[in-house]
Formats: structure tokens, C-alpha cells, sequence
């Protein structure tokens, strides 16, 4: 590992970035003097520009990798390096307005069913009733599941944020149906080894095979829980507020975009604002 390498590493740790931003910001910066096949020490506004031009026209990069690449290369020359030149002038993409896939609540009930593996749909379950990222849930230690206050504590969750979410009373005898089976000492759900959590690969894997055995068209993956948890707490009525704080999101914008996918909150605010009825109504024909 060069010096400026492991430089950059301890400017990130120093910041309490989480190990997966670390890795991808080494990567990121990698991939930029690999491009040039110089020390990136050596390269300035010029070259920044050009690789960002490579990113869009011939590789066709993804937004996510196009601004992962300006925020590792932003945080490297000022941070690592301490450029005097302005970083900020690093140009960011404009970000995509995608909304997320949401199944109902009849399809999440078949989805789980189809996974027989009794751990993995636990794990499953646990995501979607408490709207768990996936390393949130497999990290789950037994002392988290507070049974007397009805809570989940999340420890380190995204932006290393801890966060109480709710303990429901259903998933609660689930968790206990599974405890019973498996007997778990360290972590809730374990892997090969008893001391480290369940693989999420393994969890990835399951959902995807889930979905193709309850014949669900739509594409979907583990964070396709959260987001049918966030959706279907919105559709009973619950508030944008209280949802943003169980997601553990820094920004109330980032919980907004589940207003656009509540398709039943939607029809039930707009369904007295039928125009064309009113329009009849009031016709003199």
C-alpha cells in the first residue's frame, strides 16, 4: 500500500467515514490515476475534468458511480493533499429522480412465504416490519431486541447513526419462533460462524429466488422491503416525520419521495377532486 494511500485511509477513519465508504473512495480514486496511469498527486483540475468526460461518453457510467467519483475525488485533493486549487469547483451530476419499486402488502405477504428457509425469512421479515437496511438487520445483536420497551435499537446504522425503531408485536413472536429453532448467542442472526453475522449475499440470494418462485414481476431486492415498510406506514396514515425517523434518514426530502409511490394515499386525497365529475355535474345537459 503506497503512503498516499494509506494517507487518504487515515483521513477517512480519522472522519469516522464507515468501512464500505472507505473502500469505495480508495477505488474511486484508484480508478481516476489508473485512467492517466499517473499518481493522482500529479494530476489536477485538467485531468479531473477529462476523466469525468471518459466517465459520461465512453464508459457510461451510472449517477451513483459519477458522484461517488467527484466525492472521493473532492475529499482526496482537499483533505489527503490539501489543494489549494477550488475543489468545489469539481462539478456534481444532476441526480436522477427514480422512484423506488414497491410491492403491496399482498405481494410482500406472498414473497415471504416463498422463502422456506426459516433464518432467511426471519431476516426478511424483521427488514420489512421494522424497514431494516440489510446490514442493519444481519448486525442485529440478541441485547437490541428489547422486549419490555417493544424496540429495536440500531446500532451504527448508515452515516454510523444509532436509532431506536419499533418492536411490533408480530414480529416479535416471530423473532421468538425463530429463537427457539436456532438459539442464537452473539448475533440474532449468525452465520457458519457463531461470532459473525450472516452473509449478505446469502440474504440478497434469497430474496431474488423468493420472488422468482412467487412469480413477482416487478424487480426485487432486500432494500425493496424498506421501501414497501416506508410506503405502507404512509398508506395507514402514519406521518412523513415519524417515518423519516424510523428510516434513520438525515433529510425529510430523501422520506418525501415515498409520498409519489403511496398510490392509496394518493387516490383516497384525490378522489373527492374528481374534475371531470364535477364538470358533469354542473353541465346543463
Amino acid at each position: 500500500m503506497s503512503a498516499l494511500r494509506q494517507r487518504m485511509i487515515q483521513d477517512l477513519r480519522i472522519r469516522n467515514y464507515s468501512p464500505k465508504t472507505i473502500k469505495e473512495y480508495v477505488r474511486r480514486v484508484r480508478d481516476f490515476a489508473g485512467y492517466f496511469k499517473k499518481s493522482p498527486a500529479l494530476l489536477g483540475p485538467p485531468h479531473v475534468r477529462q476523466y469525468q468526460v471518459h466517465l459520461v461518453d465512453e464508459e457510461h457510467a451510472s449517477w451513483a458511480k459519477f458522484n461517488q467519483s467527484v466525492c472521493a475525488l473532492r475529499f482526496f485533493y482537499q483533505t489527503t493533499l490539501k489543494k489549494d486549487w477550488p475543489v468545489k469547483h469539481i462539478p456534481f451530476p444532476r441526480g436522477e429522480k427514480k422512484l423506488p419499486v414497491v410491492l403491496s402488502v399482498q405481494e410482500v405477504g406472498i414473497l415471504l412465504a416463498a422463502v422456506k428457509n426459516l433464518k432467511h425469512r426471519t431476516v426478511l421479515e424483521t427488514m420489512y416490519a421494522a424497514g431494516l437496511r440489510i446490514s442493519e438487520a444481519v448486525h442485529l445483536r440478541i441485547p437490541d431486541v428489547d422486549s419490555a420497551r417493544m424496540a429495536l435499537r440500531i446500532e451504527r446504522g448508515k452515516g454510523r447513526k444509532d436509532r431506536y425503531v419499533t418492536l411490533a408485536p408480530a414480529l416479535l413472536g416471530k423473532l421468538r419462533e425463530y429463537w427457539k429453532v436456532y438459539r442464537p448467542r452473539h448475533y440474532l442472526f449468525p452465520g457458519e460462524s457463531p461470532d459473525r453475522p450472516l452473509s449478505l449475499t446469502i440474504i440478497q440470494r434469497a430474496v431474488v429466488q423468493a420472488a422468482r418462485a412467487a412469480r413477482i414481476q416487478k424487480r426485487v431486492k432486500c432494500h425493496t422491503l424498506r421501501h414497501c415498510f416506508a410506503t405502507h406506514l404512509l398508506e395507514t396514515g402514519v406521518d412523513l416525520r415519524t417515518i423519516q425517523l424510523l428510516l434513520g434518514h438525515h433529510s425529510l426530502n430523501t422520506t418525501a419521495i415515498y409520498l409519489h409511490v403511496a398510490t392509496k394515499t394518493l387516490k383516497e386525497k384525490t378522489e373527492s377532486a374528481d374534475l371531470l365529475r364535477a364538470i358533469g355535474e354542473h353541465s346543463p345537459h
